[in-house]
């Protein structure tokens, strides 16, 4: 499956963001998937992910009650609801797809499939 991100931009602190990822080429519904980000030349970190039928999701601790991860299965699309950002939060955000594990997966390694990234930035 190829996985494109979208949405990205400039919010200031205390704003909100919507940043989707449309899969083609692939049975989406084989898929968990995992929202990642990278900040300068730090490693990617884990941000939160969610399972092939919605019903479960983790949340990295810095995003758990300010971000949500939904997807939309009829639409081949995942998306990443982003509330109360701070300037920490700004960096190159990824989707990422894990194919046929039962649990979603918070580590890099545990993604097949990985998006161009979309870049977010908070500032005043």
């Amino acid at each position: 499956v190829q996985l494109q991100a979208s949405g990205g931009g400039l919010v200031q602190p205390g704003g909100s963001l919507r940043i989707s990822c449309l899969a083609s080429g692939g049975p989406f519904g084989d898929y968990n998937f995992g929202w990642f980000r990278q900040k300068d030349e730090k490693e990617r970190e884990f941000v939160a992910n969610i399972n092939r039928s919605g019903r479960v999701r983790y949340y990295a601790d810095s995003v758990k009650g300010r971000f949500t991860v939904s997807r939309d299965n009829a639409k081949n699309t995942v998306a990443l609801q982003m509330n109360m950002l701070k300037p920490d939060d700004a960096a190159v955000y990824y989707c990422a797809g894990q194919k046929f594990d039962f649990t979603p997966g918070k580590f890099t390694s545990d993604y097949d499939e990985w998006g161009q990234g979309t870049l977010v930035t908070v500032s005043s």
